[in-house]
């Protein structure tokens, strides 16, 4: 088995590991803010966040219809209502954001892990593959 064959194992197999860890890593963090954005969100489930937006939206865009016009001519400020709806559909919309990147980080760990997985076994194939050969 020669020296570069023994060398390109083990740094496959290393960056295998190294990506096995940042993989659990990422899954850990997503499970740390899911539970994080949840805490936060209370008395309003994760699940529910979605569908309050979307009404929050609808019940918004009414108003703004009615309001903005005289709003933008300088006639009338906004109402307590439109102030509440706008600032309720940011911090909602804020949430689904915050949800979807922790959905996408532990998206990303699988996919780490995934990866470590199989350079770990590449690693392990080409030293496999050089002891037999030598």
């Amino acid at each position: 088995m020669n020296a570069y064959t023994r060398w390109s194992a083990i740094v496959v197999a290393v960056l295998g590991v190294v990506c096995l860890v940042f993989g659990i890593i990422f899954i850990i963090q997503a499970s740390s803010a899911e539970q994080e954005i949840a805490s936060e969100l209370q008395p309003l489930e994760i699940s529910e966040v979605d569908a309050k937006y979307e009404e929050v939206k609808t019940n918004q865009t009414a108003l703004v219809r009615n309001e903005e016009p005289n709003i933008q001519a300088g006639t009338a400020a906004p109402s307590p209502m439109y102030n509440y709806l706008t600032v309720q559909r940011t911090s909602l919309g804020l949430a689904r954001a915050n949800i979807g990147l922790a959905g996408s980080v532990r998206t990303n760990g699988i996919i780490d892990i995934i990866i470590g997985l199989s350079l770990i076994l590449a690693g392990i194939g080409l030293l496999k593959k050089g002891q037999s050969v030598a």
